[in-house]
């Protein structure tokens, strides 16, 4: 336990920090997740959606690793995984 004041203030502070960056975290692997889904999931009728969806989910990975959340590499990776996977949709068609 801590036993200074600015130690148990750092405690409140580490926990609200914790629970905001949980908070991206979801949204952010959330956004991820329906980008995938949309790409597997489109036709060419809907391509400006999952444009849009891209575009959001770039925004929300690189917002990520500018606050320090997630690893710049992380984030390449899973952009690359996106960028993949509409790659693979456009050849299948």
């Amino acid at each position: 336990m801590a036993n200074s004041l600015s130690a148990k203030q750092r405690i409140e502070v580490n926990k609200r920090n914790q629970l905001r960056n949980k908070a991206y975290k979801s949204s952010m692997r959330t956004m991820y997740k329906k980008c995938l889904i949309a790409i597997n999931n489109a036709d060419e009728y809907n391509m400006e959606s999952v444009n849009q969806l891209l575009s959001l989910s770039y925004s929300k990975l690189d917002k990520a690793v500018q606050k320090g959340m997630i690893h710049r590499n992380t984030a390449a990776s899973k952009k690359a995984a996106l960028a993949k996977a509409i790659k693979k949709r456009e050849q299948s068609k």
